[in-house]
């Protein structure tokens, strides 16, 4: 006989354990349930199987295989789509053949004896025969009621409390004739409870329910998968323990290979302990489960739990009755409550408290010394901040849902005040096309009105906000750097990036979730502004020297990375009198994210082209057309820093005479102060940041021309931010009136040396480094600006700067001499490295 395992289960119920690996391969004290259903088959003599997967397939095909490691036969049938339970068995049917086979779900646990029900079916000359048990509470599960002969005469999928007329349920195990098949339709939705069961009664087949008195539970819960394990520990159910079988004079522990435990003094119950696990001394475990590769340091306390491999929990950390899954971290004297389910890679900081029913989805942390005591689900990711800056980003669908959305929106719109007017925009992704229509809602449901002006740039929000018209606004995009992110980038009333202190009332009125939703006749409305483009590209085209361009004719090639660009500079170009060569010139949200091999690609194609028909130079623009990427005549891509060196020394050349001061941040290469001088023009450092540029352009009006160290350039007679558009038209207007190509400029430039390095560093240590940095640095020549900067002489200088999001440091070092660079990037590493390791009294 074959046997049928159902093993294409999302496991929603099982969420969060569920969200990395399907439910079948949720595992049962250190043995995934599947391969406890395989085991079972075969001890009843059942080999050949064929298992239906939809959901993560390639989990469980990578972990069985062709099933020979297991002593069995396995063949594959994945779905092409929810067919349902029984629509699933017969996309199989070819592989079944014309003999009787088993059905079993594969996310179920249980001893029962298969080889007695098959020969209950056989005895009853059944046709079909479900296995049935007695259940305390039948309410989840489909009731069967039969007669005394064990006859099916009704059939109840999931009733109510008035339809529970029997405590006999269906366990998801069949014994099948493959007559059956032929009453379920081909590759349509049919369900074995709600469709075929109650057909087969309905044409009166010969349907029976065998009763089993053996173990058997659905792990359909969390509740459910974690006293699935106390049964198991408990003996209720006869299952296989691996490991060696250690009695105690409390207990049993069972010990996986390459174990090290300090001592069982304080083991209780049934303990056990999976292969390459560490248990320090003091440690104290009762009626739990370890999984492999786990470290558990001294003095713990794990009472009932499950804790899956590769977990670290540190010392004197408590956990009382509850699961935590693959790679996560509890920090030292942490204390997790009954009932906490944790995912995948989470931290738990040291001290913090978990207090009882809570849920963690993967990769979330909770600080240090916090105490939560509410579930954080994927729109939860951000504990204790939600912006970086100015921006909110989390991953796509998943952390940035419509409910997350409309939230954050209600809570800015708290923020701004019922009865004012927002600006909205977007790219052209879905994901940012459903965000921003969640984020239009919540701001409505405060009482605010919306303009959204639907698929814009950056730069044109900020050009709309300097109506004033406007209380603020945001802006939603993919991630240019991830493309499984989403941003969400708020701005204030006149165009700037949101202050940090609004970005943090908004924080307070999220998390405490007492903002304000106005009566339904305030509730706010939308609107759809129709000359947004026109406005911008008459105040673009008023603060160029349109005929200086003209007359250059110039022959260009641009890359629009599909991004909103395409939308806009097309036209500008023309009246710019341009000879264009477009690639990706048009919208294509999943092309929005570039990997660093597609972005080498584009390069490659870009300067073959510019080279191929003499191009004067080629332009690459990031989808949300605030940044470029520069190609010279020669087809020479030019770095950041080259680049800013390049278009300095142009607008200079061209403006000198109108000019005082320059903008650039504090990691700018030298090379623009070398250039500056040249013209007796001051040099302005800013934070290393878009916020910084913008902020130097408002609050110095002598400053004309701010350029970045990630292509990006600020002009302030046409805004106050960067804009990649008008960065480019800004260019060939300076190099026709300059009368230079980029190639010739880049030539005879000083050149000097300027390398970065990043260094991982725990979040909590920043502030130590730049502490001891600081202190290194105070008989030094300086900046502390953004970071430290320390000067070594006229033309050697290094920067410590931490990054404001990731655990890292970063190292920038310049000089004109390259061996000068090398040797001290090796110094100041070593130096972080070692305050990053530094014990402090």
């Amino acid at each position: 006989m074959k046997a049928v395992i159902m093993a294409g289960g999302f496991g929603t119920r099982l969420r969060p354990l569920t969200m990395n690996i399907p439910k079948p391969m949720v595992p049962i004290v250190n043995i995934p349930i599947m391969h406890r259903i395989i085991t079972l088959l075969k001890k009843n003599g059942i080999t050949d199987i064929i298992a239906l997967v939809y959901y993560q397939p390639d989990v469980i095909m990578n972990y069985f295989k062709d099933g020979k490691d297991f002593g069995v036969n396995i063949t594959y049938v994945k779905a092409e789509a929810d067919f349902g339970t029984a629509g699933s068995v017969k996309n199989a049917e070819n592989f079944i053949g014309e003999d009787e086979f088993l059905v079993i779900s594969g996310d179920v646990l249980t001893d029962i004896d298969l080889s007695k029900a098959i020969e209950y079916h056989h005895d009853k000359k059944s046709k079909a025969t479900i296995v049935i048990t007695r259940v305390k509470n039948p309410l989840p599960y489909g009731i069967v009621i039969v007669r005394d002969s064990g006859e099916i005469i009704r059939f109840l999928e999931k009733p109510s409390w008035g339809e529970v007329f029997s405590d006999t349920i269906n366990t998801g195990i069949y014994v099948l004739d493959p007559s059956v098949l032929e009453f379920i339709p081909y590759k349509q939705e049919f369900d074995f409870s709600k469709n075929l069961f109650p057909l087969l009664l309905e044409k009166k087949f010969p349907f029976y329910g065998y009763i089993a008195e053996s173990y058997w539970r659905d792990i359909g819960t969390l509740s459910d998968y974690l006293e699935a394990h106390l049964d198991c520990l408990a003996g209720q159910v006869e299952i296989e323990i691996k490991g060696e079988r250690i009695e105690t004079p409390k207990g049993v522990i069972y010990v996986g290979e390459n174990v090290k435990v300090a001592d069982y003094d304080r083991f209780e119950g049934v303990v056990v302990i999976g292969n390459n696990t560490r248990i320090g001394k003091k440690a104290k475990i009762i009626n739990s489960v370890i999984g492999s590769f786990c470290e558990i340091e001294d003095e713990c306390e794990i009472i009932d739990s499950v804790i899956w491999d590769r977990t670290k929990v540190k010392r004197r950390a408590k956990l009382t009755l509850d699961v935590i899954g693959y790679d996560n971290f509890i920090g030292e004297g942490a204390e997790i409550n009954e009932n906490v389910f944790i995912s995948d890679r989470c931290i738990i900081g040291s001290s913090a408290k978990l207090l009882p029913n809570i849920k963690l989805w993967p990769l979330k942390v909770v600080e240090d010394g916090s105490i939560l005591s509410k579930s954080l689900v994927w729109e939860d990711k951000w504990l204790s901040e939600l912006f970086t800056e100015a921006r909110v980003s989390g991953i796509s669908n998943i952390e940035m849902t419509p409910e997350f959305g409309a939230k954050l929106g209600a809570a800015f719109g708290a923020l701004l005040g019922q009865g004012k007017t927002v600006i909205v925009s977007r790219d052209a992704d879905n994901v940012s096309r459903m965000m921003n229509r969640a984020l239009i809602c919540g701001l409505i449901s405060a009482g605010l009105n919306v303009d959204d002006i639907r698929i814009a740039s950056i730069p044109m929000v900020r050009h709309e906000l300097r109506s004033g018209r406007y209380a603020g606004g945001l802006h939603v995009r993919k991630s240019p750097v991830d493309k499984n992110q989403t941003d969400i980038i708020f701005f204030d009333s006149n165009g700037m990036d949101l202050p940090v202190g609004k970005a943090k009332a908004i924080e307070r009125l999220f998390f405490g979730e007492d903002f304000p939703r106005v009566p339904h006749d305030k509730v706010g409305t939308i609107n759809f502004p129709v000359r947004t483009i026109e406005g911008y590209v008459e105040k673009f085209l008023s603060a160029l020297n349109i005929d200086a361009i003209r007359k250059q004719s110039f022959k260009i090639a641009i890359d629009y990375s599909n991004g909103v660009a395409v939308t806009v500079l097309p036209n500008i170009l023309g009246q710019l009198g341009c000879q264009v060569i477009s690639l990706n010139a048009y919208l294509e949200p999943t092309k929005l994210t570039r990997s660093d091999e597609e972005f080498k690609k584009a390069v490659d194609e870009l300067s073959q082209i510019v080279t191929s028909i003499k191009c004067d130079v080629g332009f690459m623009l990031n989808p949300g057309a605030e940044r470029i990427w520069l190609i010279d005549e020669r087809g020479k891509l030019l770095s950041d820093n080259r680049l800013l060196s390049i278009v300095t020394k142009l607008f200079l050349s061209v403006n000198a005479t109108k000019v005082k001061k320059i903008a650039v941040p504090i990691s700018a290469s030298l090379e623009v102060d070398l250039i500056a001088s040249e013209y007796g023009i001051e040099v302005v450092r800013t934070k290393n940041s878009h916020y910084g540029m913008m902020e130097a352009v408002l609050k110095d009006p002598e400053i004309k021309f701010v350029g970045g160290t990630k292509g990006g350039f600020i002009f302030p007679e046409f805004l106050f931010a960067s804009d990649g558009m008008f960065a480019i038209s800004k260019i060939l207007e300076l190099m026709a009136l300059a009368e230079l190509k980029i190639g010739e400029i880049e030539e005879k430039l000083p050149k000097l040396f300027l390398k970065r390095l990043s260094i991982p560093c725990p979040r909590d240590l920043k502030g130590k480094v730049m502490r001891y940095a600081t202190l290194e640095s105070e008989k030094s020549k300086r900046q502390l600006i953004d970071g430290v900067k320390i000067f070594l002489d006229d033309l050697t200088w290094v920067l410590i700067l931490p990054d404001r999001q990731r655990s890292e440091v970063h190292l920038f070092v310049e000089s004109n001499d390259e061996k000068m660079v090398d040797k001290l990037i090796g110094e100041y590493s070593e130096k972080v490295r070692s305050w990053i390791m530094l014990q402090e009294k």
